[in-house]
């Protein structure tokens, strides 16, 4: 998880080959790290990607749709939801190019049109604004 210093889990991906011992191992070394271990199977976008992108997607939409400005939505989920940072904010963070192909390996691998980019994801991108490495997404930096 980034940023790895300060994020304590580690999401462990095992594949279909993947030993109960090779899995023990990877739990004992990141715990050595001070890190939490949860293991998953593998399968497109694992368990974080699979449910926090949606989630972002979703607020890409919401200010697509007019229903509120960047600064609200942001808002709204970190006083409501207690979330650290806002999801326009933490797209910003990511990057939107990253946000967007990580929609596009959930939309194909899992085949199911909840996971299709919002239009406006992909006109951000298309157009440069990648958040906070070009200086400019949903917010200006």
């Amino acid at each position: 998880m980034n940023p790895v210093p300060l994020m304590k889990l580690v999401e462990i991906i095992n594949g279909s080959n993947t030993s109960s011992q090779v899995n023990a191992a990877v739990v004992a070394v990141a715990e050595k790290m001070g890190k939490t271990a949860l293991s998953c199977n593998d399968s497109p976008g694992f368990v974080s990607n699979r449910i926090l992108c949606p989630m972002l997607n979703e607020a890409i939409l919401t200010l697509q749709e007019g229903v509120a400005e960047p600064e609200a939505i942001d808002g709204i989920m970190r006083l409501g939801m207690n979330h650290p940072i806002g999801p326009l904010a933490l797209c910003d963070l990511i990057g939107l190019d990253t946000v967007l192909h990580i929609m596009n390996v959930l939309h194909s691998g899992l085949g199911d049109d909840k996971y299709a980019p919002a239009p406006l994801l992909i006109q951000m991108v298309e157009e440069g604004l990648l958040g906070r490495k070009t200086g400019e997404g949903f917010y200006t930096y």
